[in-house]
């Protein structure tokens, strides 16, 4: 059974299918490798280009399909499928969607904590080659804080960051929140992009190239489906209107989802994130605050909290005027977060233990008991 992958999920104008050849759709020669032992047992490889009430919809050689894991999968922890992914597919006889049989290991992962209390990661997309953390140049202008833990969940997955400010049209000062921006996203190529007026655009789109995969990501608003819309020369994604009050839009993206751009390329789409809680992202904040960090190796206590000790050179270099209180203050928090975090997972690992200690407990007894009658 095929699926057409892009009738009626956007609301907008129909797209043209996506390619069928599996190197235009990220194919690379690792995942070739990864493939070839599943390829010798009859599988075939799909990639994921959007995943809806649990079921990936599946771009194959020959077209799209729906798939559903296998027994194996669902009862495992690697089961949860992101867009992105690239799997071993079966297709038995008589089925109606096809069946995942295996998920190849991912080259990269954009990864949040689960927004609910479990502490577990969500995979948001994967298998990402740039990451483009988003912000609009609207009358507030960009938020820093949000946008340093933006680019620690970018850095975190393994793709490259870059940074997309938009809408400067709206913006009478680009250039002065520009050099805002490089401020914070150290080691990070930023665009200054208007739809409106065409600016920034042909740059970031020599940045999306065939066989390579981008990802958009940011808060609801910041202009994620118009600049979408533009780079596709089509509607497909719904847009709102900006608001006057702060120049922005209203969330309007469902879904993640993959779209090919008309001269090669692909780019996943994102709904707004509202909480971007981190997740196993010490990699990511060293990445993201390579300022502070630096500065934190010539302190005098290896833990140092850089509050009050002696000998702090974070400490002292705020004093001097040489960092902001600000970004300071925005580091911390974010690794507060991660201890919590670690804590959190201490905690629920030793109840699972104490929990699989008191059913085996009971096992023997009833062993013991069943032996002696």
């Amino acid at each position: 059974m095929t699926d057409s992958p892009h009738t009626g999920q956007s609301g907008c104008a129909d797209r043209a299918e996506p390619p069928r050849d599996l190197v235009a759709l990220g194919f690379s020669e690792r995942f070739q490798a990864l493939f070839a032992p599943l390829g010798e047992k009859g599988l075939i490889p799909g990639r994921v280009s959007r995943v809806d009430r649990g079921l990936p919809l599946v771009l194959t050689e020959s077209g799209a399909v729906r798939a559903e894991l296998a027994a194996h999968l669902r009862e495992s922890a690697d089961g949860a499928i992101a867009v992105g992914d690239w799997l071993a597919l079966a297709r038995p006889e008589g089925h109606d969607v096809a069946i995942v049989e295996a998920i190849l290991p991912r080259f990269s992962a954009f990864t949040r904590k689960d927004p609910g209390d479990r502490a577990v990661g969500q995979v948001m997309a994967a298998n990402i080659d740039t990451v483009f953390v988003m912000q609009a140049l609207a009358l507030n202008g960009p938020n820093l804080s949000r946008l340093e833990r933006e680019l620690v969940l970018a850095w975190e997955s393994g793709a490259q960051p870059a940074v997309v400010l938009t809408k400067a049209d709206l913006c009478s000062d680009a250039a002065a929140l520009r050099d805002e921006v490089t401020s914070v996203a150290l080691g990070v190529d930023i665009y200054v992009t208007s739809v409106a007026t065409g600016e920034g655009i042909d740059e970031l789109r020599g940045h999306i190239v065939p066989g390579l995969t981008v990802a958009f990501f940011g808060a609801s608003g910041v202009g994620k489906s118009t600049l979408l819309n533009h780079l596709m020369a089509a509607d497909v994604q719904k847009t709102a209107e900006v608001r006057d009050a702060d120049g922005k839009g209203r969330h309007t993206t469902v879904a993640r989802e993959m779209f090919f751009l008309p001269r090669g390329g692909i780019v996943i789409d994102t709904p707004g994130m509202r909480a971007l809680a981190l997740w196993d992202a010490d990699e990511g904040i060293a990445a993201a605050f390579p300022d502070i960090e630096e500065l934190a190796e010539e302190c005098r206590f290896a833990d140092c909290a850089h509050m009050s000790e002696p000998g702090c050179a974070v400490r002292a270099a705020l004093e001097a005027g040489e960092l902001d209180e600000r970004r300071l203050q925005s580091y911390l928090r974010l690794k507060e977060e991660l201890d919590r975090l670690a804590a959190k997972n201490d905690s629920r690992v030793r109840a699972e233990q104490a929990k699989a200690d008191r059913t085996m407990g009971r096992q023997i007894k009833r062993f013991y008991k069943e032996r002696g009658r």
